[in-house]
């Protein structure tokens, strides 16, 4: 599978009043299509202020993140917003679903901000829900479902605009061991299956049989990859 994703020399320095933290030195990494790539680490590691910068949430102080080949750095802010909308999908620990409206209803409307069109919204929307399980769910809010469910929501929501990555920060953190492993089960067959490349920070040791790739960082350097 080729390359989709290139990081290059990246290092990212934090200002903290007069002192400066280095929390990322002189990072290189490849991220291959349709494959599920693990960054683990403890907390303070650089995890997510890695994944923040190859999805382009963040930039580098130095070095440069290629997706598909071309910079996503050295480019407008208005670039980097299409990108964003158009080709990154996120998954986050608190999963970020709006209280008064359904699992359908959650997806549909990130499809309405991407510009997606009415009738190919709906089509979308469920069939993104079927994918995850929640065919029978999705008049269902969030209350009404289980910590799962609501991320499984939150994956539909975020593979419903055909991205090229999906990253995901510590998606199973706050699940208990057997629906991180349905949550990791479905990143699997997305993966295989749909050909999603996805791209995911845990601490969780239990996890790591079930990637392709694995870079493990410490004090913002990679120290280990398998």
């Amino acid at each position: 599978m080729s390359v989709i994703l290139q990081a290059n020399g990246i290092n990212r320095i934090f200002q903290v009043g007069k002192t400066q933290v280095h929390a990322l030195k002189d990072i290189n990494m490849s991220i291959r299509e349709a494959k599920l790539t693990m960054l683990r680490g403890r907390s303070g590691s650089g995890k997510t202020t890695l994944m923040n910068i190859l999805g382009a949430l963040d930039k580098p102080t130095s070095g440069d993140v290629l997706l598909r080949d071309k910079s996503i750095v050295n480019i407008s802010e208005a670039k980097r917003d299409k990108i964003r909308r158009n080709e990154i999908g996120f998954v986050f620990q608190s999963v970020a679903l709006i209280s008064n409206m359904s699992a359908y209803e959650n997806v549909e409307f990130g499809l309405r901000v991407a510009g997606v069109s009415g009738s190919e919204r709906r089509e979308r929307a469920e069939e993104c829900l079927r994918l995850v399980g929640l065919g029978k769910r999705m008049t269902h809010r969030p209350h009404e479902l289980s910590g799962g469910e609501q991320q499984r929501v939150a994956i539909a929501r975020a593979i419903a605009h055909k991205p090229t990555v999906i990253f995901a920060d510590e998606p199973t953190a706050e699940l208990d061991t057997l629906m991180g492993l349905q949550v990791l089960s479905l990143f699997r067959t997305l993966t295989e299956d749909k050909k999603l490349t996805i791209v995911m920070t845990t601490h969780d040791p239990n996890m790591m049989e079930l990637a392709d790739h694995v870079y493990t960082l410490e004090d913002g350097e990679i120290i280990d990859e398998r």
